[in-house]
């Protein structure tokens, strides 16, 4: 079955704007077009749309998501590049969801902080309260958020 942009979009949820830009960047090459040069998706498509939804939600720049999609075209010669493309897209994916959960981990100790100071009626209440008052899981947490960091010396950096 053939599907026309906005049938894609819709089955998708990807509007049709987003889906002519990947085109016009040169990341839809598999797709055919009709004799009046209307883009025709077929099912086997779907997969390879999924593919640059996921790789854009990773942050991976559209030009990395072309070179991806050229060496597949150019057969498994270059399975060692993709590997490679995706490994280093993994790392700084895991990078961003350390940073995430840390920033998550100090809004569920603020989420604590605000439950606290509400049932509490001030939150004069926790200006001084010691770490042993303050649950364990979120110890960590208060530690970051209280300790100032050192700034180096410039003869550390030499």
């Amino acid at each position: 079955m053939l599907y026309t942009v906005g049938e894609i979009s819709k089955l998708l949820g990807i509007p049709s704007s987003t889906l002519r830009y990947y085109d016009k960047e040169g990341l839809l090459p598999f797709v055919e077009r009709s004799s009046g040069g209307i883009r025709m998706f077929q099912e086997k498509d779907f997969e390879w749309l999924k593919i640059i939804e996921c790789m854009k939600k990773t942050g991976m720049p559209i030009k990395d998501i072309k070179n991806y999609i050229e060496l597949t075209l150019q057969g498994d010669d270059t399975i060692p590049e993709r590997l490679a493309l995706f490994q280093k897209q993994r790392r700084q994916l895991q990078i961003q969801l350390e940073s995430l959960q840390q920033a998550m981990e100090v809004l569920d100790y603020k989420c604590w902080y605000y439950e606290t100071a509400q049932k509490a009626g001030t939150v004069e209440a926790l200006k001084n309260i010691s770490i042993s008052d303050i649950p364990e899981k979120y110890h960590a947490v208060r530690n970051r958020l209280s300790n100032i960091p050192q700034i180096p010396n410039e003869s550390d950096a030499e």
